[in-house]
């Protein structure tokens, strides 16, 4: 593994570039609605926060159009040329990357509509250092969209399984021992509070899938890509992966299978 995947915990390979793909698809609606009440539109300067390959950074281009501008942030270099090949390959000349760890973040204050973070403050070892930088990015009445999760552990799947309980553990604790929170979203409105944000909205994202589903695809991409870290981490041994594969390939085939997203919470804050 390279210097530079180690710039984001679940690494920035091709197959993981291809998940956070698949991930935007199956949560495009949730996050719209996100935007919508975020007050985006038209015209509009975001600041698209941790944004990776940027999935969600030309969705807001386009959101925004032409007379608009998006500044997407973050510090993977594997993601920021995917960003601007496919810049050049649309065209779109009002998307701009910016390469900065996020705690370092640096634009000039005043200066945007509104900005966005989803899953990006649970990685992160100071997000109350972030959403300050962010909140003093924003211009008056300025919206920050949050979306991340809140109660990792209220990740279920039916029937259930032993081993799959324990490796979302171990997912949760891996978070946690890179300095991050997989509950973090049950922080976000006293961090944004301190900001100087108004929380102005706070709403559950919980989701039930059943097999068949993009939805029940969305945490499986994960675990196949994950779950080998989490051997090499020693959070989990090579036997709790293979049974946690065949538990999770028996519930794929049942008539009976569901599952429940963790728990995530959207939350919008307003510079005031």
């Amino acid at each position: 593994m390279t210097e530079t995947e180690h710039e984001y915990l679940l690494g920035t390979n091709d197959a993981e570039l291809a998940r956070l793909g698949f991930q935007h698809e199956v949560w495009a609606a949730a996050t719209a609605k996100a935007w919508e009440r975020a007050g985006f539109h038209l015209g509009d300067r975001i600041l698209d926060v941790g944004c990776g390959p940027g999935w969600a950074t030309f969705a807001l281009a386009r959101l925004v159009g032409a007379t608009g501008h998006v500044l997407r942030v973050d510090v993977g270099e594997k993601a920021r040329r995917c960003v601007d090949a496919e810049r050049r390959r649309l065209g779109i000349a009002h998307v701009e990357t910016l390469r900065q760890q996020l705690e370092a973040l640096d634009v000039p204050a005043d200066t945007f509509d509104g900005a966005f973070a989803r899953w990006v403050l649970c990685y992160l070892r100071d997000p109350q250092l972030v959403i300050d930088r962010v909140a003093r990015a924003l211009r008056p009445d300025g919206a920050f969209a949050v979306m991340d999760y809140a109660h990792y552990l209220g990740f279920a799947v039916a029937p259930p399984s032993a081993v799959i309980s324990r490796v979302i553990a171990a997912v949760s604790r891996s978070f946690a021992r890179e300095g991050g929170n997989a509950d973090v979203g049950r922080d976000v409105p006293a961090l944004m509070h301190r900001a100087g944000l108004e929380v102005t909205s706070i709403r559950p994202l919980v989701r039930i899938a059943r097999p068949g589903t993009a939805l029940w695809d969305w945490p499986e991409t994960f675990f196949v890509n994950y779950l080998p870290t989490l051997v090499a981490m020693g959070e989990i041994t090579e036997d709790d992966r293979a049974a946690f594969m065949r538990d999770w390939d028996e519930r794929s085939r049942s008539r009976d299978a569901f599952l429940i997203t963790p728990a995530m919470v959207e939350v919008i804050g307003v510079k005031r």
